[in-house]
């Protein structure tokens, strides 16, 4: 596996950018997904039947029947156990997502969107998925013009049962807020290994560091500065648990050519250090 990389990365298979189709245990994406990965790509798969348990940046998920979850790219996630399980799953790229649903669910601070369907939400998103499937049989091929409508609305309907879920006690905020938000979340995402400072992405978003805080802090309660060392620590902890890369290289992979330097800033996010860090995890049987 390359060093630069060390978690597996699961691309996409279609030459349509949008996969679907029906998964149990003994499915060999499901056998695949037993071990730690993420994608580069956004993921849902709908619980039909039995009980799945997924393990979600070191947080076990157990999903019951009537369970969708939408997982958005470069997540680490591994499937633990699928008892009886069964379902639908559908993989697409961003580039199907409207502006606005993206922003919607890049808004949450919780990577993986998990939903508890009602009976008739439930039976709304089987016959779509259904019918996704099935277009390669009516057609011989998957019809775009059907296709996308039909992902569209399986997209949007997501969006609404995740609002609905936050809606109580929910804040809202000016649609340019969100968007800043976002923007900013998307630049620390791909950029964070390179850029380590709220300047430079307020250079980037053509704004003032402090208006950059201002909107950062209304959205999701922390400051630039936190959000990009929450996103440099996260990334820490996935490879020093599912990497057998040294601290050093974890540190150089980070962007961080002096390891002492890192070391301490993990430790003071983090409560210890990344060697007593990793010791922990791997002495944890709930993770192994």
């Amino acid at each position: 596996m390359p060093k630069r990389d060390p978690i597996l990365v699961n691309s996409m298979d279609s030459s349509s950018s949008i996969a679907v189709g029906i998964w149990d245990g003994s499915t060999p994406g499901i056998l695949k997904a037993l071990n730690p990965h993420r994608h580069d790509h956004y993921t849902c798969m709908l619980v039909d039947a039995g009980q799945l348990e997924v393990l979600f940046d070191f947080e076990q998920l157990t999903m019951p029947a009537g369970t969708l979850f939408v997982c958005p790219p470069h997540q680490v996630h591994q499937i633990t156990t699928a008892l009886g399980a069964s379902g639908y799953y559908i993989s697409f790229e961003g580039h199907h997502m409207t502006r606005s649903a993206k922003d919607i669910l890049d808004a949450s601070l919780n990577e993986t969107i998990i939903l508890s369907l009602s009976a008739p939400e439930q039976q709304w998103f089987t016959a779509i998925l259904d019918s996704l499937k099935n277009l390669d049989r009516i057609n011989n091929t998957a019809s775009k013009e059907v296709q996308q409508p039909l992902l569209s609305a399986f997209i949007a309907q997501a969006v609404i049962c995740h609002q609905r879920k936050l809606a109580a006690g929910s804040i809202s905020h000016s649609p340019r807020v969100i968007s800043i938000t976002n923007e900013f979340r998307n630049l620390v995402r791909s950029d964070y290994r390179s850029l380590k400072r709220p300047s430079a992405y307020a250079q980037r978003l053509n704004i003032s560091v402090a208006h950059l805080n201002d909107v950062v802090k209304k959205v999701t309660g922390l400051s630039a500065s936190a959000l990009i060392q929450k996103e440099i620590l996260s990334e820490a902890q996935r490879l020093l648990y599912y990497s057998r890369l040294s601290i050093k290289e974890i540190s150089v992979q980070l962007g961080y050519k002096d390891t002492k330097y890192f070391i301490r800033l993990f430790t003071k996010k983090a409560g210890r250090s990344p060697g007593d860090y990793r010791k922990t995890l791997r002495s944890n049987p709930d993770l192994d």
